[in-house]
C-alpha cells in the first residue's frame, strides 16, 4: 500500500514538512510505501474552471502548469493521502488549496478515483486557526468520498520558526497516532 504525503508549506524544511515526515516515518514502519511531495518552490496555479478535465480523455488537469505535472498520477497511485498545511491567515495555504481544488475537480470528472481511499490532515500554526484549517482539508477528503481516521486529539502542532514543532511533544505524538490509525485503517480496508 502506498501513501502520498504532501507538505503544503511554501517553506522547505519547515514545521509542516517535519510533521508530515514524522507521520510518513510511522507509516513506513507499518509497511507502507511512502511518497513525499513538497509544495515549497512550486507555484501551483489555481483551477480556472475551464472544464477541460471533463472533456479530455486523460485523467489529469489540462491547464499547462509545470508545478502540477504528475500530481494527479501520484494521487491515483496512492491508497492514502496525507495533507499537511501551515495556517496562513486562518486557513490552509494558497498552494495547498490550489492543488486540492485541481485534483478535486479532476477526481469529480474522472470516476472518483479518490473514493474510499484514506485521507488524513495535519495542520501546523503559530497561534490559532488550526481547527478551521483542519476542517478545510478534511472537507476535501469528505467531498471526495474518502475515509478519514482520527487521532488522540486534533492533528495539529504548534510552531513558528523551523523546528519549533519538535518542542510540541503532544502535537508530535498526536501526529504519530494519526499515522498509526491511518495505517490500521488502510490495512483493514485492504482486507
Amino acid at each position: 500500500m502506498r501513501v502520498l504525503g504532501i507538505s503544503g508549506s511554501p517553506r522547505a524544511g519547515g514545521n509542516t514538512e517535519i510533521a508530515v515526515r514524522a507521520a510518513l516515518d510511522i507509516l513506513a514502519s507499518e509497511g507502507m510505501e511512502v511518497d513525499f511531495l513538497s509544495l515549497a518552490g512550486r507555484q501551483v496555479k489555481p483551477c480556472t474552471a475551464c472544464g477541460g478535465c471533463g472533456k479530455s480523455d486523460e485523467v489529469d488537469c489540462v491547464q499547462p502548469d509545470p508545478a502540477f505535472e504528475g500530481v494527479v498520477e501520484r494521487f491515483v497511485a496512492a491508497d492514502g493521502i496525507l495533507v499537511g498545511s501551515p495556517v496562513y491567515f486562518g486557513s490552509a495555504t494558497p498552494e495547498t488549496m490550489a492543488l486540492l481544488d485541481r485534483v478535486g475537480y479532476v477526481n469529480r470528472r474522472k470516476q472518483g478515483f479518490l473514493r474510499r481511499k484514506v485521507g488524513a490532515a495535519i495542520v501546523v500554526g503559530r497561534r490559532a486557526g488550526h481547527n478551521f484549517t483542519l476542517a478545510q482539508i478534511n472537507f476535501f477528503f469528505l467531498l471526495s468520498e474518502m475515509i478519514v481516521p482520527g487521532s488522540t486529539y486534533w492533528n495539529v502542532g504548534f510552531g513558528r520558526e523551523k523546528g519549533d514543532i519538535l518542542g510540541d511533544a503532544e502535537g508530535i505524538q498526536t501526529i504519530r497516532d494519526l499515522a498509526a490509525n491511518m495505517a490500521w485503517t488502510m490495512k483493514k480496508l485492504a482486507g
